[in-house]
């Protein structure tokens, strides 16, 4: 086997035993940036929400903003983490364009939060993932390299900065190593990811948007051959931004380090990239250590000392955290733990929830948004939140159903206007002219017709065998264009042809 090819995932499980390890960036909602007052629009024009401070001019100094640590504590507290009585920012050293200047803030030795855990559900068995650290800093900007064939550095015929997100607020949540995963390695960390961002969500600290760059992990892989105790050298792929990526580069790197260990060849610690076309990473640059970026205690910034007293109000007011939600709607739902976890992995709970209170029964919600709304999201290469349906209008359609107004067929016509904008669900059936015929004398005439049309079928069910009145139901449907009612026209079939059931 030669370095650079794949082992098939089974046999390098066989071989070897992954160790995973997650630090997910969370950019913070504030209305400011971390150190100064600019503003944090997400798509200004680049290089308009900047001032001398995020900008490093000489003489300027930072002020630390009060609401991205209260929302980092609050996030600790969510997250089962005990809060420092006493930490402090300090200079982490480096020389990159994307920070003016050549030091970012952040957090060290001395983390705002520090030993939590977050438990994740993977087919009924509960990992429990230890968080090392969750600590504060300002974010860098962002450079484009423009030229070249990949739109990395390499190969780029120039790149410009864009200091609008130079200074955001961002929490790192660092785990320690999670070992014991075995083949549900990818698939813990897509879990753990997942319920990171539901937890985000609850608390309203972020927007939380992979595509945006408001939440990006950094998955860190290593192997050790089966009955070593030693860890392998390990791997970070970095600024991976979606849940599925989160889950495939996982697999990559197990699949890709299994190939070189089991060719004889060693693992590089560095930096990686993962790419969605192919699915596979690729070298980013060698991985620095602690020592390299030369942290020190920032000078310009006093101490943080959170009121124990104050931490404890900020935990009481925590809101309802999404496993205790989802355990919640479970039981009041009765619905199966299969069913909440494929609600989960489609990440259509908070769509069922919002559409069972705005008035549908449970049962209904996640009949549409699982079935036909899956299909089309997944037809459209969409997520199942960005289809342009609400939860509100899907409840109006599930209520228009339990009415007699539209049956299942009608109401899928019903949806796909809505989903074209052809207005509401009301509005769709008032122009397609979409209503059940509930008009018992044109329901009757109908009826009369197809009844003449099927001589055989008829003839059938006035002998007796009834099931033949399916055919005759089927024209039915056909001729009202699938809005007849169709239990109503089986009995007037049945009356009209003097037959009992």
């Amino acid at each position: 086997m030669t370095v650079g090819t794949h082992m098939p995932y089974d046999e390098a499980l066989a071989r070897f035993e992954p160790v995973l390890g997650l630090e997910t960036h969370v950019e913070l909602g504030t209305a400011s940036k971390m150190f100064c007052g600019c503003k944090t629009t997400f798509g200004a024009p680049p290089n308009t929400q900047v001032c001398p401070t995020c900008l490093a001019f000489p003489g300027s100094l930072p002020t630390a903003n009060a609401v991205a640590i209260e929302s980092t504590i609050r996030i600790g507290l969510a997250l089962n983490c005990s809060i420092a009585e006493w930490c402090r920012f300090a200079r982490k050293n480096y020389f990159y364009p994307d920070m003016p200047k050549n030091y970012q803030i952040s957090q060290y030795d001395e983390p705002l939060c520090f030993d939590g855990y977050l438990d994740v559900e993977i087919d009924g068995r509960t990992v429990r993932v230890e968080i090392e650290r969750v600590h504060l800093e300002e974010d860098t900007g962002k450079s484009t390299h423009v030229g070249g064939a990949t739109g990395r550095i390499q190969g780029a015929d120039y790149s410009i900065v864009d200091y609008n997100r130079a200074g955001i607020p961002l929490v790192e949540i660092v785990t320690k190593p999670i070992e014991g995963t075995e083949s549900l390695a990818p698939e813990v960390a897509k879990a753990y990811a997942t319920e990171l961002r539901e937890i985000m969500r609850t608390l309203g600290v972020s927007d939380v948007r992979m595509e945006e760059g408001s939440m990006r992990c950094d998955v860190n892989v290593s192997l050790m051959p089966r009955g070593s105790s030693e860890w392998g050298t390990r791997t970070e792929t970095k600024n991976v931004n979606s849940l599925r990526s989160v889950e495939r580069s996982v697999r990559s790197e197990i699949e890709r380090q299994a190939a070189i260990l089991a060719d004889g060849g060693r693992i590089i610690q560095e930096t990686r990239h993962f790419h969605e076309d192919t699915g596979v990473t690729t070298p980013g640059r060698s991985k620095e250590e602690a020592q390299d970026y030369r942290y020190f205690p920032e000078p310009d910034l006093v101490p943080i000392a959170p009121d124990p007293a104050w931490v404890a109000t900020l935990k009481e007011a925590l809101p309802e955290l999404p496993s205790v939600r989802r355990k919640r709607l479970q039981a009041e739902w009765g619905v199966s733990d299969l069913d909440m976890q494929a609600m989960h992995n489609a990440d259509a709970f908070d769509l069922v929830e919002a559409t069972v209170a705005a008035g549908a029964p449970a049962a209904d919600a996640r009949k549409w948004w699982m079935g036909e709304l899956a299909r089309r999201a997944n037809e459209s290469a969409v997520a199942l939140a960005d289809l342009p349906i609400t939860p509100t209008q899907i409840a109006r359609v599930t209520e228009l159903v339990a009415s007699g107004a539209l049956n299942d067929k009608l109401a899928r016509e019903v949806l796909e206007g809505v989903l074209a904008g052809e207005g509401s669900p009301d509005e769709v059936v008032e122009r397609r002219g979409l209503k059940i015929v509930n008009d018992e004398g044109e329901l009757s005439a109908i009826v009369d017709q197809v009844i003449a049309g099927n001589a055989d079928a008829a003839e059938k069910v006035r002998s007796g065998k009834i099931a033949a009145a399916g055919a005759l139901v089927g024209g039915v449907m056909k001729a009202s264009r699938g809005k007849a009612d169709a239990g109503r026209a089986r009995e007037l079939i049945l009356e009209k042809l003097g037959v009992s059931e």
